[in-house]
């Protein structure tokens, strides 16, 4: 088992990192402007019909033109979901959806969480499958690159008082990279067995003499952009465990690549834009860290399973509860591992089923702010929030005014810094407390004690980190878990993204320094170490008492009581 965790585990980094590599130099292309020769003629078109918008932005201006764009898109997408019983592609004349359930939904795929209160094959029609929540599986994903893009500028230019454009960056982005990659990855999953049509539901009779319905649809290519975009919703409501999303041990491991290819594609662009290589592959040897102790943890806590297995006669403790057999023990838990540290909420097993440790894993990952390689452009800046406050502490230390990248971080720039940390822990620990002390957040616990806690926990985590998992086993389809759900992703996805530009605005106007001998390197094993220190030390101060009421008891009960 040790050697087959060890051959799974090395394979998967070091693929992902040789298809990384080169994105990431494609990436660097785009961030410092220079369109493909082969779409220029295509970019000119879209800018001649919507008009010359290419001029330059400010910090300010970038983020309202973020903001607007995406208050926008959740409109369009909330009238689509209310009114979907009257629009066409709805074979199956599915109705339209409550307004808090529709408000829930658009706000979630708008924020690029894709939290899913619903089962997708039950609810949606294809239309709504299609032009609403597929197109913001494009947009959210290139809204939190396009952001990315923002911030990696203001580290690289040496004094300008501007970001870059905001609409250009969304076009390209998209244009470039997620549609040609979701379309290669689709084309994939199609020939591995996913589900391409717009074919109304087979009803069929089992060799048992049951009517079954097997539910049809355009899945391969909404779950190749759930995937490459973090988002992470499912066409059914079994997700990527459902053999039409997820249909072989192939597909999965191509799923968890497409999860990560991107987040670790933006660490290389990061180092070669900035003209510091290194600078990127000391990110990613911290997220790489952290990941791979996760993945362990887990691996470790589901083979050691249930001790109560033995009482019961098995003759092995291992965790199968909730798992796809297909996939088994290892397989499920690195992708476990993979989905929580990016902000994507696919899941190949029923985490509710996971041993306490092995549930806690991935609920402290997505609480650390899902930084390791995290999600399309939101896993980069995050991890980037974390270097200026590690760069902060050690300065405190040295005596020396912090700087990184040779830009002097001043005042303003902590301040921003610590409300976008922030502002996620408040939200989760809040919401859950709200939601433990309400009557109407307890009537949707349906497991009583440390495990009920852990669920309302894990909720509240997942949607402010714009994450999309569950561990289910509770009723979140009710107007108070619909509303607040809501407002921790609306609030958890843009309470970060405007702190983060207000950052680069004010970067973008600071002159590079040169380096010095009191500079602090900031690429080397010392450095790394304090990075991940820093980030284990604001996890570990912020949510280890809730963690304790939560899984690290339902562990201690668990193991105490065999």
């Amino acid at each position: 088992m040790a050697t087959s965790a060890f051959l799974l585990i090395a394979s998967f980094m070091l693929i992902l990192l040789l298809l990384a590599r080169p994105l990431g130099g494609f990436i660097a292309r785009l961030i410092e402007g220079e369109p493909l020769p082969v779409l220029r003629h295509l970019e000119a078109a879209v800018w001649r019909c919507c008009g010359n918008h290419s001029a330059e932005m400010n910090g300010r201006q970038y983020a309202l033109a973020i903001l607007w764009f995406n208050l926008f898109g959740l409109v369009l997408l909330f009238i689509l979901l209310m009114a979907q019983g009257s629009l066409p592609l709805n074979p199956q004349k599915f109705a339209g959806l409550s307004w808090d359930l529709a408000f829930n939904t658009a706000v979630s795929f708008v924020t690029n969480t894709n939290w899913q209160a619903y089962s997708g094959e039950n609810t949606l029609s294809y239309l709504s499958q299609m032009v609403g929540l597929t197109v913001q599986n494009f947009l959210s994903a290139a809204t939190g690159i396009a952001v990315a893009f923002a911030l990696i500028r203001a580290f690289a230019r040496r004094s300008s008082a501007t970001i870059g454009n905001a609409w250009a960056d969304l076009l390209r982005i998209t244009l470039y990279v997620l549609l040609p990659l979701s379309l290669i990855t689709a084309l994939f999953f199609v020939s591995q067995g996913s589900l391409q049509n717009l074919l109304p539901y087979l009803h069929l009779n089992t060799l048992e003499g049951v009517q079954q319905t097997l539910p049809m649809g355009p899945v391969a290519s909404q779950e190749a952009i759930k995937m490459l975009g973090t988002n992470g919703g499912g066409f059914f409501g079994a997700n990527s465990a459902h053999p039409f999303e997820n249909p072989t041990a192939l597909t999965n491991f191509v799923q968890m690549l497409a999860i990560f290819l991107i987040p670790c594609a933006l660490c290389f662009a990061f180092g070669q834009v900035t003209g510091e290589n290194r600078q990127g592959h000391a990110l990613i040897w911290a997220m790489t860290l952290i990941f791979v102790v996760a993945v362990i943890v887990v691996m470790y806590a589901e083979t050691a399973g249930n001790p109560h297995l033995s009482t019961l006669g098995s003759t092995s403790n291992i965790n199968m509860e909730g798992k796809e057999s297909r996939f088994g023990i290892l397989d499920s838990s690195l992708f476990s591992v993979v989905t929580t540290a990016a902000s994507n909420g696919a899941v190949n097993a029923m985490l509710d089923s996971f041993t306490p440790l092995g549930g806690l894993v991935p609920m402290w990952l997505m609480q650390i702010g899902e930084v390791v390689f995290g999600g399309v452009g939101s896993g980069l800046y995050g991890m980037l929030l974390f270097v200026l406050l590690t760069v902060f502490i050690a300065g405190l230390m040295i005596g020396r005014t912090p700087e990184y990248l040779g830009k002097k971080i001043d005042v303003y720039d902590m301040k921003m810094t610590a409300l976008a940390i922030l502002v996620t822990p408040a939200l989760v620990l809040l919401g859950t407390a709200l939601a433990i002390a309400t009557e109407a957040g307890r009537a949707g616990i349906l497991n009583p004690g440390a495990h009920g806690f852990s669920e309302v926990l894990y909720v509240l985590s997942s949607t402010a980190n714009n994450n999309g998992s569950a561990f289910a086993g509770l009723s979140t389809n009710t107007p108070f878990y619909n509303l607040l759900l809501a407002f921790a992703m609306f609030v958890g996805r843009f309470g970060v993204i405007l702190p983060v530009l207000a950052i680069a605005g004010s970067l973008c106007v600071k002159k590079r320094q040169p380096t010095g001998n009191g500079t602090l390197p900031t690429y080397g094993p010392l450095f790394i170490g304090l990075l991940i220190g820093t980030i284990l030390l604001v996890g570990a101060l912020t949510f280890i008492p809730a963690l304790a009421l939560g899984p690290v008891a339902e562990h201690l009960q668990l193991w105490l009581a065999n």
